[in-house]
């Protein structure tokens, strides 16, 4: 079983784009793309984060760096994280380098650390220009 979401539920992305809607003063995701409109359902992550990124475009800023913390017991994601670090890079327009993808469990603890959800935090550093 795959996650429980509207749109494509990449909790990673929605962690990034909270963080730039967050870092920009321009809301959430919820208020952006909200699950009351059908026209996100099963929406592409990948999509809404260029959208994310234009509309902060729009208002003067652009994306420096930005660091990820993936919150899960499984999948274990150590191999696949230079992978993803990489690609979110190429999306966000931004050296490989200013992107920082990290994973880490809960050791058993709560819903996250039983493996009944996974969990994202992510910090976005917003410029000028």
């Amino acid at each position: 079983m795959g996650p429980v979401a509207h749109s494509d539920g990449d909790v990673a992305l929605h962690a990034l784009m909270d963080a730039i809607l967050g870092a920009a003063g321009l809301g959430d995701i919820g208020r952006l793309f909200p699950d009351t409109d059908p026209s996100y359902e099963g929406a592409c992550s990948v999509d809404l984060l260029r959208k994310v990124l234009d509309l902060a475009g729009g208002h003067g800023l652009r994306l420096s760096s930005a660091d990820i913390t993936i919150v899960a017991q499984r999948p274990r994601l150590g191999d696949r994280l230079d992978e993803m670090a990489e690609r979110l890079a190429d999306v966000c327009g931004v050296a490989r380098g200013r992107i920082g993808v990290k994973a880490t469990t809960e050791e058993g603890l709560g819903v996250t650390g039983a493996g009944g959800a996974i969990a994202a935090h992510a910090v976005a550093v917003l410029v000028e220009g």
